[in-house]
C-alpha cells in the first residue's frame, strides 16, 4: 500500500532524528574529540542516514511498480512463470541497500530470471 506523503516524510524524520541523537550522544561520551574524530563519525552517520533514505524511497517505488507477467524465456522462448519477489543486495554510490525484484522462472529450460525494473 502506498504511503501518503505524510507518512513517508515522517519516517525519514524518525530517521534523521535517530542520527541526530546518535551524534549529540556521541558527543556526550567525547569530551574532547580531534577533528578526525569528528569527521569519522559523521561521515559513519551520513552514510547509515544516506542508505535508511534511499532505502526508504526505494521501497516506495517498489509498491508502485507492477510485476512483468510471464515473460519470454531468453533460452527457449516459452512463457516464464512468476515465482514471487526476491531481494538482492546492491552496492551504490551511498552504499549497501536491497532491492526486490520480480524473480521468474522456467519449468522447461530450468532457469530463474530478475528482468530489470
Amino acid at each position: 500500500m502506498k504511503r501518503t506523503r505524510e507518512q513517508m516524510k515522517a519516517e525519514l524524520m524518525a530517521q534523521a532524528e535517530q542520527a541526530i541523537e546518535q551524534l549529540i550522544g556521541w558527543t556526550d561520551d567525547t569530551p574532547q574529540p580531534t577533528l578526525a574524530q569528528i569527521e569519522d563519525v559523521v561521515l559513519k552517520l551520513h552514510k547509515q542516514l544516506s542508505e535508511q533514505m534511499a532505502q526508504t524511497v526505494l521501497a516506495e517505488q517498489e509498491v508502485a511498480t507492477q510485476s512483468v507477467p510471464g515473460p519470454p524465456c531468453p533460452t527457449c522462448g516459452k512463457e516464464m512463470r512468476y515465482k514471487g519477489e526476491k531481494a538482492h543486495p546492491v552496492e551504490s554510490r551511498i552504499g549497501a541497500i536491497k532491492v526486490q525484484h520480480s524473480y521468474y522462472y522456467c519449468p522447461y529450460c530450468r532457469k530463474g530470471l530478475f528482468p530489470p525494473g
